[in-house]
């Protein structure tokens, strides 16, 4: 059977909704198609000139005016940076200065409530050796020993002698009694011996004072 839509010579191209054909043609077909996407590129390739001619620039150089004004942030941003920075150092030092000195009284409080803790028995045994009672290397005179030698090795000292004058930072005079030998108020008797741990009073030296005499 022959083709009905076959095209004959000198006849216009028909779609098959039975319309002549709009798209142009050559002899072998091509030419249309390659003239199609020449003027297709053509008109990209304008369209390409026109939005770059169109587009603003945007690497055009600094004036001078501005780029001093640039350097003078980054100069200003550097420095404030740079003043955090010490700013935070000095802080950290004041902290660790600070996180010491409380370790430090911390211990030392620590140490004075103990060493307060155990004064009665010194007391006891001052009073021992006042009395004759601690006999050298008698086991009394070794306990007292060791002891003495545990309190001196945190630091810990007596306070109040007789003949020195009386301060009442370091003193509580509990009698007072007026001589004439004396200029200025002065430790006559101890009847409690004081303790301190460094700069720290731990108890008051119980005296008993020389005043002048009027």
């Amino acid at each position: 059977m022959a083709d009905k839509n076959r095209k004959k010579p000198g006849e216009e191209p028909v779609d098959p909704a039975g319309q002549p054909s709009s798209e142009p043609h050559s002899e072998d077909g091509d030419t249309a198609d390659v003239d199609g996407i020449e003027e297709l590129i053509q008109a990209e390739d304008a369209d390409v000139e026109v939005s770059t001619s169109a587009a603003p620039a945007g690497s055009e150089p600094l004036s001078d005016d501005d780029l001093s004004v640039f350097v003078q942030a980054e100069q200003d941003l550097l420095a404030d940076m740079r003043n955090d920075m010490k700013r935070a150092q000095a802080e950290l030092v004041n902290f660790r200065m600070r996180v010491e000195r409380d370790r430090v009284a911390n211990r030392e409080a620590v140490i004075a409530e103990v060493l307060r803790s155990l004064l009665p028995a010194m007391d006891d045994l001052s009073r021992a050796e006042s009395h004759g009672d601690l006999v050298e290397g008698s086991p009394l005179a070794l306990v007292a020993q060791k002891l003495r030698g545990g309190f001196e090795k945190y630091g810990l000292r007596v306070v109040g002698e007789k003949g020195e004058p009386f301060d009442p930072n370091f003193h509580e005079a509990l009698v007072q009694l007026p001589s004439a030998d004396v200029t200025v108020n002065t430790v006559a008797d101890v009847i409690e011996p004081g303790y301190a741990l460094g700069d720290r009073l731990i108890r008051a030296a119980k005296v008993a004072v020389h005043v002048p005499a009027e």
